[in-house]
């Protein structure tokens, strides 16, 4: 069975009975009470060889909005995307120079809305190993991949807290070769985690 396939099998049976989402940055009270729900999507690239990997990306130092950190490709739906899944292989494409052809759709998994109002659709895709990729100098800083065991295994998600707005606020994190991977794009690693984790 293709790398693929197993993740197509993966996705299409029903979610184990120890399955538990993250929602979102915020309670999920205080999402819906917020009223902002700004889509977005993100591409989920898993590499085709014998150790899968996922792609990263760090965002460059100068962006307004999360300097530094690592996260998928990916943004905002905009009026000319058909579906979540022309959005993110449109953003992948922009930063990252991803080929729209070279990425085999899986499928779309659960939403994560983030602290900035935004409600994100992680597209799940397998694209082939070694792909040659750039990036787009005034969005992203590095491209780099971590494996999809690693990112898939409870052990490293690492749980902390920080404040916000005078609330302490719980989150994810996980850290690979110098890299720190928090917020939202964790978040959405850990949903990823208990929906594959128990079928791969």
């Amino acid at each position: 069975m293709t790398l693929a396939e197993r993740l197509r099998h993966a996705l299409e049976r029903p979610a184990h009975p120890d399955t538990v989402l993250l929602p979102g940055d915020l309670p999920a009270d205080e999402i819906e009470q917020s009223g902002i729900d700004a889509p977005a999507a993100v591409l989920v690239a898993i590499t085709d060889r014998a150790q899968p990997g996922v792609i990263l990306t760090k965002r460059t130092e100068t962006l307004a909005r999360h300097p530094g950190q690592v996260a998928f490709p990916g943004g905002r739906i905009d009026a000319g995307d058909a579906d979540a899944i022309a959005a993110a292989l449109r953003e992948a494409e922009e930063e990252i120079a991803m080929p729209r052809h070279a990425v085999d759709i899986i499928g779309t998994v659960d939403r994560y809305r983030t602290v900035t109002g935004f409600s994100v659709t992680p597209v799940l895709g397998v694209v082939p190993a070694d792909l040659a990729l750039t990036p787009q100098p005034s969005e992203v800083q590095t491209i780099f991949e971590v494996p999809l065991a690693f990112l898939l295994d409870p052990a490293n998600h690492v749980r902390a807290s920080a404040e916000y707005r005078g609330t302490t606020r719980h989150f994810h994190e996980m850290f690979w070769d110098g890299h720190r991977i928090w917020g939202a794009t964790a978040a959405m690693i850990v949903n990823l985690s208990q929906r594959l984790r128990w079928s791969l």
